[in-house]
């Protein structure tokens, strides 16, 4: 969209989707990423901007070869229009949430292995529950900043989500041990968690962590004061994706620590067989599946279909819902 030069304003209403696009340029700190949220070409954007800045008579964006970020100018600018853009894209959600069926694009991340294995299987009912319903999945290990990259919903594998976050439980999970029968009758079936030290423990790579697993014993369902044992491990192979490692452990490799939506199918097969089924292990891996969302007034009708469809269907039947009635986190 080219901008005529209009020293008195009167292509005012001219400026309002190059401004929209400067703040989420400012947001995301990139021509590609602010594109790909608006739907646009990067040529587009780059466009949006450079027709922005000619009406404005500054520069309002500063680029590297590195990096884009707004200069003083256009900082100003963002921060002075940001909140009017919220309340309307607020404003507009629910407008859209008069009709009577969920509507529109559902944006979602999670982590790859999870989506893949409990998560992505179920949406093709829900598509097709909800025909006016769009989704755009985002499959990665990377934990995303959903308010500023724009998703709507998040599944996360964690004990704690965060506080400013609305949270709704989704299911329980665990960690287990395993190994392949091969593996145990040729190096021996640990009987304590102190014996995995003299074994090849296939670990799930995290920058800057000491390789090192938790236990305590399973004494009973409450117990959770029961002593730690803490044993550090090592092995031939880590990786940061639980697919993987479950896909090392089946060729013998050594004992792996899984959580349980990845250890599955293997473990009822019998290709695999608990380690230590007498010892919890803690740490490791969140201990609930949650869908998460930044706090906001509003949330969207499909949103909360799509959660009370994971919920349903992953089975978390309780009626504790936190955050469920208003929104909110609690």
């Amino acid at each position: 969209m080219a901008l005529q030069d209009d020293p008195d304003g009167r292509r005012l209403d001219t400026l309002w989707s190059p401004i929209h696009a400067l703040t989420v340029l400012g947001a995301l700190g990139s021509f590609t990423a602010a594109a790909q949220r608006l739907g646009l070409s990067k040529a587009g954007m780059s466009q949006r901007i450079a027709d922005l800045e000619r009406a404005a008579g500054v520069p309002l964006v500063q680029r590297t070869t590195r990096s884009v970020r707004l200069t003083e100018a256009g900082q100003q600018l963002v921060d002075t229009t940001r909140d009017a853009y919220s309340q309307i894209e607020r404003g507009f959600a629910q407008v859209k949430d008069l009709a009577a069926v969920p509507r529109g694009r559902l944006r979602l991340t999670m982590p790859v292995a999870l989506g893949r294995q409990i998560i992505v299987p179920h949406l093709p009912a829900f598509l097709q529950a909800h025909p006016e319903v769009k989704l755009e999945l985002d499959l990665s290990d990377r934990l995303a900043s959903l308010a500023q990259e724009g998703f709507d919903l998040a599944i996360r594998h964690t004990g704690h989500p965060p506080e400013t976050h609305v949270a709704w439980p989704l299911r329980p999970t665990r960690a287990v041990l395993l190994a392949t029968p091969g593996y145990l009758a040729r190096r021996g079936t640990p009987a304590h968690p102190s014996d995995l030290g003299t074994h090849d423990c296939l670990h799930y790579l995290r920058p800057g962590e000491t390789p090192a697993w938790q236990f305590r014993r399973r004494t009973s369902a409450t117990d959770a004061e029961a002593p730690h044992v803490t044993v550090a491990v090592r092995g031939p192979f880590s990786a940061n994706n639980s697919e993987v490692l479950r896909e090392a452990a089946l060729s013998g490799l050594g004992i792996a620590l899984l959580p349980d939506f990845s250890a599955g199918p293997a473990l009822d097969q019998g290709e695999l067989v608990e380690v230590l089924p007498q010892w919890q292990c803690v740490g490791a891996f969140g201990e609930q599946l949650w869908a998460i969302r930044p706090y906001s007034p509003h949330v969207p009708r499909a949103v909360h279909a799509l959660v009370a469809y994971l919920r349903e269907t992953l089975g978390q039947k309780k009626a504790h819902q936190r955050g469920w009635a208003d929104g909110r986190s609690g």
